[in-house]
């Protein structure tokens, strides 16, 4: 596994970020004769997923806490990790992280790395905040992605109270205001477009389990194919993303030459 922790000028931001890319490579076992002959020739663009962090974290939490390269690398997946502060993957002042992640990140990723821009080849998923803004970019984009992934995701979040308030009940909708990914649910039934597959999942013991469970009860009645994934005793821990990002790249929907070669071992 290729890891790169790139900083680049982002004219959406006005200012240098850092993201994390992590790309498949050749392994050990592989050059050792234990499966495909190792080479660094990209015969095919990688598929990808745009793995975002929660409230308080950034880039380098996924690779930090869960062996999602090692996952990424036996599945032959590549993975985007971005920063996006505490701000929801939306536009808050003059901090437009819709506009980067939806336009500016897509352009430099398929642009500078051997990574697909396929729809059928990208997918979106998060934990928390990233798992409202999993929603949000998925559901405003639909065509745009094959599936989409949600670990407990904030889904009554209003990105201006989170923001502000430093988490709390910035969550829960409590501050007032509305969550738009209702509306945006129903705008995809209503423009006929089809939804992303979703895979959703939260743990019992999570504050948000509720929301979470409401939230993917309303995608099945609005005609989204729904996989709802939950484990007992588990809260808004690093333990269940981890268990639960690996499920994750399992069940996706994956149609790339690379998934029909099917796991590899590292």
């Amino acid at each position: 596994m290729a890891k790169f922790v790139c900083n680049f000028y982002s004219r959406t931001l006005l200012r240098a970020v850092d993201i994390t890319v992590i790309i498949p490579t050749s392994t050990c076992p592989e050059s050792l004769g234990l499966g495909d002959k190792p080479t660094h020739v990209i015969t095919e663009k990688y598929p990808v997923v745009y793995l975002l962090h929660g409230f308080g974290n950034n880039h380098a939490q996924w690779t930090g806490y869960t062996n999602v390269e090692m996952y990424a690398e036996e599945r032959r997946i590549a993975i985007v990790n971005l920063s996006a502060e505490n701000k929801s993957y939306s536009k808050i002042g003059g901090d437009d992280f819709f506009t980067f992640l939806s336009v500016e990140l897509p352009e430099f990723i398929t642009n500078m790395f051997p990574i697909s821009d396929k729809p059928e080849d990208t997918y979106i998923a998060g934990l928390s905040m990233g798992g409202y803004g999993s929603y949000l970019h998925g559901l405003s984009f639909p065509e745009r992605f094959h599936a989409i992934g949600t670990f407990s995701a904030g889904v009554e979040i209003v990105p201006e109270n989170l923001s502000n308030m430093g988490g709390g009940s910035g969550f829960d909708g409590a501050a007032g205001g509305k969550s738009v990914l209702h509306d945006l649910a129903k705008k995809v039934k209503e423009d006929g477009k089809p939804f992303p597959k979703i895979y959703a999942s939260c743990g019992t013991a999570d504050f948000l389990f509720a929301s979470c469970k409401a939230f993917a009860d309303e995608l099945k009645e609005l005609g989204a194919d729904v996989t709802w994934d939950e484990i007992e005793g588990y809260g808004h821990e690093w333990r269940f993303w981890d268990i639960e990002v690996e499920k994750f790249l399992d069940w996706l929907p994956r149609e790339d030459a690379y998934a029909k070669k099917g796991k590899r071992a590292i």
